[in-house]
């Protein structure tokens, strides 16, 4: 037997979810090293308000900003410079957010190298600027020797070759 629902007219809409708040999630945390939103402060959160419902009951959200400054750009150059393998995941290498980030860490794992990852769900206008600077629309996000290396498909496939075995022993010698 199929259910159907009925929502009356008096049901509220549901409003908009913020982009980006001033909540203390919004912060940026940068795991196992020195770097904080302190060190870069292109990587603060935005200010903006969360969105709200209307009298109306009508969805109003407020956007950030979002796009590739040049700070945010500079500011990119020096964490992925400052590391030999970097992870831009959704979580933490501890506490992966997602399948995907969750793949990559234990491929990364595995292979016994150092890496450090940066939480890409920190901050809206962070993880929209990252898309930008990278041109990959999702995360998670390798960089190897200050490059951009690929998303967790393209990470499988290498792994699965040994492409990235090699990469990376290359890399940690250099």
């Amino acid at each position: 037997m199929v259910s159907t629902t009925t929502v009356s007219a008096r049901t509220p809409l549901r409003p908009s979810l913020p982009l980006c708040s001033s909540s203390p999630r919004s912060s940026f945390k940068v795991s196992a090293t020195a770097l904080s939103s302190r060190s870069f402060p292109s990587l603060r959160s935005c200010s903006a308000p969360f969105s709200h419902t209307h009298r109306r009951l009508r969805p109003v959200s407020v956007r950030c900003s979002s796009g590739l400054s040049p700070e945010l750009k500079s500011t990119l150059d020096k964490v992925v410079n400052s590391h030999k393998v970097l992870l831009f995941m959704k979580g933490n290498k501890d506490f992966p957010q997602c399948g995907f980030s969750h793949t990559v860490v234990q491929i990364l794992k595995s292979q016994n190298v150092p890496f450090e990852t940066l939480d890409v769900l920190s901050n809206e206008a962070f993880r929209q600027g990252l898309k930008e600077y990278s041109s990959w629309p999702t995360f998670p996000q390798l960089y190897i020797d200050g490059e951009f290396f690929g998303g967790c498909d393209i990470t499988v496939e290498a792994y699965k070759s040994g492409e990235l075995q090699e990469l990376l022993e290359k890399t940690m010698l250099s």
